[in-house]
């Protein structure tokens, strides 16, 4: 069992920056393949950004160059650093983890509670 918990959610406007961090729980942290998904008003969840537990990342197009995932084992933790941040960016963002290759949707099957990032024009 894995628990995860989000912060570091807020306002913002266009063009500023967000740093997210997750916690997680338990004692193999460094092997679980980490991810950052975000779901908007009316649209489904999708994978922005995810770390195998070799640290190969995988990002959906839309923030490629503004998004950078990391993570930091001694600490249990995994952070999406968020620059150029544009309207379209504003949804809940939802730390997960599970157990598969890191770009996979179907890997994840624990959740963090979500944050909630809203940018303004």
């Amino acid at each position: 069992q894995v628990q995860l918990a989000e912060s570091g959610g807020g306002l913002v406007h266009s063009g500023g920056s967000l740093r997210l961090s997750c916690a997680a729980s338990g004692r193999t942290f460094s092997i679980l393949p980490m991810g950052w998904f975000r779901q908007a008003p009316g649209k489904e969840r999708e994978l922005v950004a995810a770390i195998s537990g070799g640290r190969r990342t995988y990002y959906a197009e839309s923030v490629k160059g503004r998004f950078t995932i990391s993570r930091d084992n001694a600490k249990n933790t995994v952070y999406l650093q968020m620059n150029s941040l544009k309207p379209e960016d504003t949804a809940v963002y939802y730390c997960a983890t599970g157990s598969g290759p890191h770009l996979y949707t179907s890997t994840y099957n624990y959740w963090g509670q979500g944050t909630q990032v809203t940018v303004s024009s």
